[in-house]
C-alpha cells in the first residue's frame, strides 16, 4: 500500500485527506465507488496535525459525512503522485512506445523492422520526454527526435473517408490526429483523406464504425510504388 495525500480547496479553504494511493487514482477514474481514507479524519493541514471542524466541512461541502466529503476531494480534487508512481507510469508508457514502433515501424533504408532493443537504444540517445498521454498524440515529435539518431518511418495506410453531416462533429476529433486534407461536401457530409499507422488500422475502424453506427464509407487508396 502507497499512502499519499488527496486535497481540494473550497472557500478559500484547504483540505486533506490521507489515502491509498492506488486506490484513491481508481475512484478518480470511476472504477471503484468509495475507499476508506486512511485515519478517518479531514484535516485542513495533514502536516500540522489541523483537523478541519464540522462547521468548515458543512459550510463547504454541504455536510459533514467524512465519506461523502473524501469521494468529493478525491473526484474532484488534486492527488499527489509520488516519485515511485511516476517512475512506474514513465516506466509503462515506454514500453507502450516501444511496442508501438516495433509494431508499426520501418527501416526505410532497408524496409526491415527495427528491433526493439534498437528502437530502446534510440530513445534513450534521444533524451526523449515521454508524456503521460496517448501514443498517437506524441509520435510525429517522438518520431522527429528518434530519425536524429537512426532511420525510421512509420508504415501508414491512406485511407479516404466520407462521413455523413450527422456524425462529423463527433468523428472530427478522431481523424483530426490523421488527417491529410478534407472536403466538406454540399450535403454538410466530410470526406477527408487520412494516413493511419498500419498497427493501428483495426482499431480506428472499429471506433469510426461506432461513432457513426457504421455508415461511414471508407476506401483504401494504394500508393503507385506499392
Amino acid at each position: 500500500m502507497s499512502e499519499t495525500i488527496a486535497k481540494i480547496r473550497k472557500n478559500s479553504k484547504v483540505f486533506e485527506i490521507k489515502v491509498d494511493l492506488e486506490e484513491a487514482l481508481k475512484l478518480k477514474k470511476g472504477e471503484i465507488n468509495s475507499i476508506e481514507i486512511l485515519g478517518d479524519r479531514i484535516f485542513k493541514n495533514i502536516t500540522r496535525g489541523d483537523v478541519a471542524s464540522k462547521k468548515d466541512l458543512e459550510e463547504s461541502f454541504g455536510t459533514d459525512d467524512i465519506m461523502q466529503i473524501a469521494t468529493d476531494i478525491i473526484k474532484h480534487g488534486e492527488i499527489q503522485l509520488n516519485q515511485e508512481y511516476r517512475d512506474a507510469e514513465q516506466e509503462k508508457k515506454f514500453k507502450q512506445i516501444i511496442d508501438f514502433l516495433s509494431i508499426n515501424a520501418i527501416d526505410p533504408q532497408t524496409k526491415n523492422p527495427i528491433s526493439t532493443e534498437r528502437l530502446k537504444n534510440a530513445l534513450n540517445q534521444a533524451h526523449i520526454k515521454i508524456k503521460n498521454t496517448s501514443i498517437e498524440s506524441q509520435i510525429n515529435d517522438i518520431l522527429a527526435e528518434i530519425s536524429k539518431i537512426i532511420p525510421i518511418k512509420i508504415e501508414t495506410k491512406t485511407i479516404k473517408i466520407k462521413i455523413p453531416a450527422i456524425h462529423t462533429g463527433k468523428i472530427y476529433g478522431l481523424i483530426s490526429q490523421y488527417k491529410q486534407s478534407e472536403k466538406w461536401l454540399d450535403d454538410g457530409g466530410l470526406e477527408a483523406i487520412t494516413k493511419i499507422p498500419a498497427g493501428l488500422i483495426m482499431d480506428f475502424y472499429d471506433e469510426l464504425n461506432n461513432a457513426t453506427h457504421g455508415t461511414a464509407i471508407t476506401e483504401e487508396i494504394r500508393e503507385e510504388n506499392e
